[in-house]
């Protein structure tokens, strides 16, 4: 099997089409049908069922599409490999927890750019269950995920250590008599993030149940809801304090014992570091250099004639 014919193979999986495929490679429809009738007889197996509108694959083109996938991701990452002399440049395809993403990677990415602006980044954000996945699947270069991380195929380095504090609306009421009760909704994100698994885990230990859950893909969306009431969240107290409804919030310490979590950079142990990735991993360290959720700063008492600056999160234990 040669890579341009595993190529075009998937670009008519992709397309669903010869004559898209085609487009899709600039070549001919009559080379294309030509290299599938060629993987095809050296497999001895039917790939596709043809049908007036395009193109299906059989069960066996199915299992051979991920075979292809994998083996066209692994050929990048050898180019990738060989080409690699030590200058920062190419391409990084970044994983990343919507916190971290919201909270952390503004400041590193801009810094990152602007000493390196030939490189071309690609973030993806999603919960620490998928992205491991994705770099497993060689589609991502690496990822800022939650640990501990325990994969013989992948290897990681802590960049940041973030304290999780339980979120709840600033409204008067008891939160400690409406957690004994149960019935609260948990504002979380969807399933495979590790905070959550830690919101359900501590709510389990602490005997707060029944709960319900609440899903958002978007760390606006779950501290709005939990602003307005709705519920409550665990989250790293930095993506509390830099939010700007900061005030509709109260924050608590975990109890018995402060919840502390490791943010990853992962990625595959098998997969070589080159020096675009060397690179944004010094510059994640050196953004707080294995940072610590940083601390509360003290609210300044205003000057006569002027408006209190915002208060902060109001900050009690869970």
């Amino acid at each position: 099997m040669d890579p341009l014919s595993l190529s075009t193979f998937s670009a008519v999986a992709r397309k669903g089409s010869v004559s898209a495929a085609a487009q899709e490679l600039h070549t001919v429809q009559s080379n294309v049908t030509s290299r599938l009738k060629q993987l095809e007889a050296e497999l001895g197996v039917v790939l596709f069922t043809r049908h007036s509108r395009g193109m299906l694959l059989t069960e066996a083109g199915t299992r051979l599409l991920g075979y292809a996938r994998r083996l066209s991701e692994l050929s990048d990452e050898a180019r990738s490999a060989v080409r690699d002399d030590g200058r920062v440049q190419g391409s990084l395809r970044l994983g990343s927890m919507e916190t971290t993403a919201a909270v952390r990677l503004p400041a590193v990415l801009g810094r990152f750019h602007r000493a390196h602006p030939d490189v071309q980044l690609e973030v993806r954000t999603g919960p620490t269950a998928e992205l491991l996945e994705h770099v497993l699947a060689h589609r991502l270069d690496a990822a800022l995920v939650a640990g501990p991380v325990d994969h013989a195929d992948l290897v990681g380095e802590t960049v940041f250590r973030e304290e999780l504090v339980l979120v709840a609306a600033r409204d008067g009421q008891d939160l400690d008599a409406r957690l004994r009760a149960g019935g609260l909704t948990a504002i979380v994100f969807r399933q495979g993030c590790s905070y959550r698994q830690r919101l359900e885990a501590h709510f389990s230990s602490r005997g707060w149940l029944p709960f319900r859950r609440l899903e958002f893909g978007t760390l606006e969306g779950v501290l709005g809801c939990v602003g307005a009431g709705i519920g409550v969240t665990m989250l790293p107290r930095s993506a509390v304090d830099g939010y700007r409804g900061v005030d509709d919030l109260e924050v608590r310490a975990l109890t018995p014992k402060p919840m502390w979590v490791e943010t990853l950079l992962v990625r595959r142990r098998d997969a070589q570091a080159g020096a675009t990735l060397r690179s944004f991993s010094a510059a994640l360290k050196a953004d707080d250099a294995v940072g610590v959720s940083p601390p509360r700063r003290k609210t300044p008492r205003p000057a006569p004639g002027t408006n209190p600056p915002r208060r902060p999160a109001a900050t009690s234990r869970a």
